[in-house]
């Protein structure tokens, strides 16, 4: 059984945004809004998979923008929200998860951080929610004037991701199927299941209106009005000795060689120290803190798992990568005939133009472990703009 699977919810023809485009296929800083929002879950460690509910109309739409995701099949939804999510449900159903984390389509700036308290609040109560206390003081008036102010404690901002212990929301859904609840969280209170709400940041907005998108792209530094932000650069160092095999994996590249590099994951070098360079740009630590070597589900992993990771930390953050560069030191493979390839690679998965990412090689002249061709080692670089 899988532990946690994200659900996206990405149905809505997006009426109020005011585009022949549907809101969550337009673009924010150069990638789909729909692209952000699966991706933070995508690359978070702690999701086992990601399944998006659509419009069966805008396939097209949804493959352009997910392609380097290498998601399963959309669910088609249903003629509400409501219906869409329980129809995604019952996708999952076929081989259910223990928790599921519902997520609009529509909130492309979540973070990692919000995932892992929605996710960790899951262990005490059956339903969690991101949510922000509302801080403004509340008018009610009905017909545009002023009638009572509303006393504002105790009373929050319902955000996403939502998440539940599987089969009590799929048979919440089930029995509320046929009414208009205006997200999940209701129709989990109106199941008797207690919600928890969980502190979230209010820059995980709803992209509702071409307002909402400028603000989003401000907050991403993306904005031609944006103010000046904070330059970051992080550097990244790792070794990986020889042991026996047949092929080397560098930069996300498989390379014949007549021996293979020795690690817990893929081994490669290259994205093990270009990941630490981009974590390190934002202080978030190492990748040993994100991936251990002691837990069994690394063994063997595509390191660019690692990287896209990390990616999605800094979009997490309302960040961008704006260059990377790795340095790669070894006697053999020679690395000229598959430096273009590995670059191409790695831009793809940052989504950077091949033109802002660097791979080089030397040697050690014959000096140190790896002149003795014991072992590669690799040196990366990563500016982050956030």
């Amino acid at each position: 059984m899988r532990d946690c699977v994200a659900l996206i919810v990405a149905a809505g023809a997006g009426v109020r945004f005011g585009s022949d485009v549907p809101k969550q296929f337009r673009h924010l800083g150069g990638r789909a809004i729909l692209r952000r929002s699966a991706g933070a879950f995508h690359d978070h460690p702690r999701v086992d998979g990601v399944l998006v509910v659509i419009n069966p109309a805008h396939r097209p739409l949804y493959d352009a923008a997910v392609a380097d995701l290498a998601l399963p099949d959309p669910v088609p939804g249903g003629a509400t929200r409501q219906d869409s999510v329980r129809l995604g449900l019952e996708a999952l159903a076929e081989a259910p998860p223990r928790f599921v984390l519902i997520h609009d389509a529509a909130r492309p700036l979540v973070d990692a951080a919000t995932i892992d308290a929605v996710r960790d609040a899951l262990a005490e109560w059956p339903a969690a929610i991101a949510a922000v206390p509302v801080t403004d003081t509340l008018k009610r008036a009905p017909a545009g004037l002023a009638v009572e102010t509303v006393d504002r404690r105790d009373l929050w901002r319902a955000q996403t991701p939502q998440g539940f212990h599987f089969d009590a929301i799929l048979q919440a859904h089930r029995a509320a199927a046929g009414l208009l609840l205006t997200d999940d969280a209701a129709v989990a209170e109106r199941a008797g299941l207690p919600v928890s709400l969980v502190p979230a940041p209010p820059d995980n907005l709803k992209v509702t209106t071409e307002a909402d998108l400028r603000r989003a792209e401000r907050l991403l530094g993306d904005a031609k009005d944006a103010p000046m932000s904070d330059m970051r650069i992080g550097n990244g160092f790792d070794v990986h000795r020889f042991g026996p095999g047949d092929s080397v994996v560098l930069c996300g590249l498989r390379i014949p060689h007549d021996r293979s590099l020795i690690g817990h994951s893929d081994a490669d070098v290259g994205l093990h120290a270009l990941t630490d360079a981009v974590l390190g740009a934002i202080g978030a630590g190492d990748i040993g803190q994100h991936f251990p070597p002691s837990d069994a589900r690394w063994r063997g992993a595509d390191s660019g798992a690692f990287l896209r990771h990390a990616a999605g930390l800094v979009a997490g953050r309302g960040g961008r990568i704006v260059n990377v560069d790795v340095t790669l030191l070894c006697e053999a493979p020679k690395i000229g005939p598959h430096r273009a390839a590995m670059a191409a690679r790695i831009a793809e998965l940052l989504a950077l133009p091949v033109e802002r990412v660097g791979v080089k090689a030397t040697t050690t002249e014959g000096l140190g472990f790896t002149g003795r061709r014991e072992g590669i080692a690799a040196l990366a670089t990563a500016m982050v703009q956030v």
